[in-house]
């Protein structure tokens, strides 16, 4: 856990610190993932002119940083908010609460096995964070389940605790394409032949990472909707669904036809 993390920063990182104090000289902030204090003087806090530091930075607020230099012996840190750009902000906030949440599950599978978090990291969570990203790991675990870890070393009953653990707590976002299926049966079995085509086409496509769905909307229209983690594995799967109802429905002595919806 803590081991993971060097104790000081190198300069050109980006870190997430807490504003403490402001003076008229610039801030003191404490950067969060190293306990440590580091200084913004005020000609690194924006590239106009201030009147007031206080428009710019204020106690308590969170900030991304960048570290300009790093003196140990001294304990002397010297940071920066001008030379951040919006876009370095952004991600740096989303990797830094990634990172925050896949410590929270960590914990949450140490508890599941009874052993300690550095435990779990030394036997489990380096070699995953090694290949995936820890916080990424997790992600990876609710769409390929546990085989994603034990495929790289992970001992089977610490891959299985993972992946419960992230089916639990990890809701991975999804897209959703659609479109209309135009089916028609005139034979005497007609109803079981279109229902059978659904069915199949369905169970074809069932993966973790893909979910097709079918909704009648006025025989003989229904509308198909897949939910998938992007638009190219939706669009895929969308196309061999309706591909596969069309062509079960001909074989059978129906007509079928599809349109893709915006």
């Amino acid at each position: 856990m803590a081991a993971r993390k060097p104790e000081w920063p190198e300069v050109g990182d980006l870190v997430v610190a807490t504003i403490k104090t402001v003076t008229s000289y610039g801030a003191y902030a404490t950067l969060d993932e190293y306990n440590k204090r580091g200084l913004l003087h005020v000609s690194e806090i924006s590239s106009s002119w201030i009147r007031n530091i206080r428009d710019f930075v204020r106690e308590g607020q969170k900030v991304v940083l960048k570290v300009l230099r790093v003196n140990i012996e001294k304990g002397h840190i010297d940071l920066s908010l001008r030379r951040i750009t919006k876009r370095e902000r952004i991600e740096k906030i989303k990797v830094w609460k990634q990172d925050r949440k896949a410590e929270t599950l960590l914990r949450n599978v140490a508890e599941k096995l009874g052993l300690s978090s550095d435990e779990v990291y030394a036997k489990a969570g380096a070699l995953i964070e090694e290949k995936y990203g820890l916080y990424e790991g997790f992600e990876k675990a609710v769409k390929e389940g546990p085989e994603a870890f034990t495929e790289i070393g992970v001992p089977e009953n610490f891959a299985k605790a993972f992946t419960a653990v992230a089916e639990e707590r990890i809701q991975v976002k999804k897209v959703k394409v659609k479109g209309t299926l135009e089916i028609r049966c005139v034979k005497p079995n007609g109803v079981k032949i279109i229902k059978d085509a659904f069915l199949n086409a369905k169970k074809a496509e069932k993966t973790k990472d893909a979910d097709a769905r079918f909704y009648v909307i006025a025989a003989p229209k229904y509308s198909v909707k897949v939910l998938a983690e992007n638009y190219k594995r939706a669009e895929e799967v969308l196309q061999k669904v309706s591909q596969s109802v069309v062509s079960n429905v001909v074989k059978a002595g129906g007509h079928g036809t599809f349109r893709r919806e915006k």
